[in-house]
């Protein structure tokens, strides 16, 4: 059993190593074919690097280069992610940003086009499906990833008032440096990522599940041996059509838990009907994986 943990535990820091060289091609092509070609700011820390690069350009002697800020931006997090949530999870952190920086020096920009309306959807795009499969497999991309975890641990509340302020600050800083026009551009392209990442990254997202069975038993004990959800057990309910009984399960899932609830109902009870439905919001406990 030892050997076989410790394979698995190989293949997903291999998965993992391996996502993280995803995303720094990722990130990069973003950066070097659509945002500096159109004049784009991107969001969080990666935005950031790009103010300070600008400025550094227009009123320093030197230029910080967008890939040495990124990096030195993310340090005093490194820091706080080893102390706060986990070695681990800080080891494959600083790994993303090195090699996030590392190819955002190594590709150099590609002009194809200088439409700063194009540019901002496409780099939203590229940028945002490189970080939301990096979330999926449990990768932080830095900056305030990492303090938005330190904070739910610590209040169970969320930093999207500091999100929001943030990027209302680097779509001012384009609005000034380039002009106004491109802090909308820059704004449409924040979305346009936020919305790629809500696309890429399903384990965010809560599913309601209903499921009628005649085996409620096995069931139960096929879905909670595939995911460590809590079930809610509702007897006496009653077919319309042969007025036999049944019984209902309720329980709330994630979208990327869709997979192995329907591999536990086909092996318990293939004539079970479940109706799967997104749940907007959530009060309560609801049990989260928690990053080592």
């Amino acid at each position: 059993m030892d050997d076989v943990q410790r394979i698995w535990r190989r293949h997903q820091y291999l998965a993992k190593a391996s996502t993280a060289f995803m995303y720094g091609i990722m990130i990069s092509i973003a950066m070097n074919f659509f945002w500096t070609p159109g004049k784009i700011y991107s969001s969080g820390f990666t935005g950031l690097s790009q103010l300070i690069n600008t400025l550094s350009e227009r009123f320093l002697p030197f230029a910080i280069s967008p890939s040495i800020g990124l990096f030195c931006l993310n340090i005093p997090f490194f820091i706080l992610a080893w102390k706060q949530i986990g070695h681990q999870f800080t080891c494959f952190t600083i790994l993303t940003v090195f090699l996030a920086s590392f190819m955002i020096k190594a590709l150099h920009p590609v002009y194809l086009t200088n439409d700063p309306m194009i540019c901002a959807i496409f780099g939203g795009v590229v940028n945002g499906f490189g970080t939301g499969m990096s979330l999926k497999n449990e990768i932080s991309t830095g900056g305030l990833d990492i303090l938005g975890i330190v904070i739910r641990r610590k209040t169970g509340r969320s930093i999207g008032t500091i999100n929001i302020a943030f990027n209302i600050f680097i779509i001012t800083a384009a609005g000034f440096t380039y002009g106004w026009p491109y802090a909308f551009y820059s704004a449409i392209g924040i979305v346009v990522n936020a919305k790629a990442i809500d696309f890429a990254y399903t384990r965010q997202q809560r599913m309601q599940v209903l499921i009628v069975t005649d085996h409620p038993k096995t069931v139960i004990d096929s879905v909670q041996n595939h995911i460590p959800r809590g079930i809610t057990i509702i007897h006496g309910a009653e077919g319309a059509y042969q007025h036999d009984t049944k019984t209902i399960l309720f329980t709330t899932i994630s979208r990327y838990e869709m997979s192995e609830l329907q591999e536990a109902l086909d092996e318990s009870d293939e004539h079970a009907f479940a109706s799967v439905t997104e749940a907007s919001t959530i009060l309560g406990h609801f049990y989260e994986h928690k990053l080592e």
